[in-house]
């Protein structure tokens, strides 16, 4: 038995999610599927981030147990050869058998893109959330930094989480802009339930003025999912890459 380490990316659109659930077709399903097919063996595999509906990923990470003598590296581009092409398997890799994907040290990074600007651009209406109102980005920058650090944000969780630990470390909260498309880089140990896209939604009214900058150390503090921002749109979202610092790798 080895234990074999995936890092996937997907266009979200049509999906339901990485997560299997009966309303619809997943990535998980997908990966599970084709594995087992390829490998002639029951696969379940287990996945870092369980994104959302229409969350995209460049870098989600998955493992899962096999009885096979294919090298880990070989994988890839076996399953690769199965997948829909909005799926892609970038590197397959063997592990030590007690790596667990959700449990081990590890640095997540998120993206989002806002499209600012007066009209819509068709090319990028499923890679980012369009706003049209000018947004202050000097602000957002300001108000950013209130939440780097440790903090509990239960502000910033969905109201369906089922964690009780609401503490997280943000490393780093990058904003900046190109042309018309504001980026928004978001590294920590972890996230809570559209953790992100809320944190997303709370910027956007910081811009527009709804609230001040300092407003976010007053939503902190209140540790109420109604005190903060609105969700924002999945399509602006993607798991940007997964680090595991202690994660050693025997070739």
């Amino acid at each position: 038995m080895k234990r074999i380490m995936l890092v996937i990316a997907y266009d979200g659109t049509k999906y339901c999610g990485w997560q299997i659930q009966p309303n619809g077709i997943t990535i998980e399903e997908i990966i599970n599927r084709e594995l087992t097919t390829l490998l002639k063996e029951p696969i379940t595999v287990i996945g870092a981030s369980r994104t959302d509906s229409g969350v995209h990923a460049l870098g989600n990470v998955a493992v899962f147990d096999s009885e096979t003598k294919i090298p880990g590296e070989k994988i890839s581009y076996a399953l690769n050869q199965r997948l829909p092409k909005d799926i892609v398997v970038r590197k397959s890799m063997d592990v030590p058998l007690d790596f667990h994907p959700r449990y081990c040290n590890s640095t997540k990074t998120y993206e989002y893109k806002i499209l600012n600007t007066k009209f819509p651009i068709p090319t990028n209406r499923l890679y980012s959330h369009f706003v049209y109102y000018p947004l202050n980005l000097d602000n957002m920058i300001e108000a950013s930094k209130y939440l780097v650090g440790e903090h509990d944000f239960k502000s910033f969780c969905s109201t369906r989480t089922q964690v009780l630990d609401t503490v997280r470390t943000i490393y780093n909260l990058n904003i900046d802009k190109q042309d018309d498309m504001i980026s928004i880089t978001i590294s920590g140990n972890g996230f809570l339930y559209n953790m992100v896209r809320i944190i997303v939604g709370t910027l956007i009214k910081v811009g527009l003025g709804v609230y001040p900058p300092d407003h976010v150390c007053e939503i902190l503090e209140k540790k109420d999912r109604t005190a903060a921002g609105p969700k924002a749109p999945a399509e602006g979202l993607m798991l940007h890459h997964i680090d595991y610092p202690d994660l050693v790798v025997h070739k």
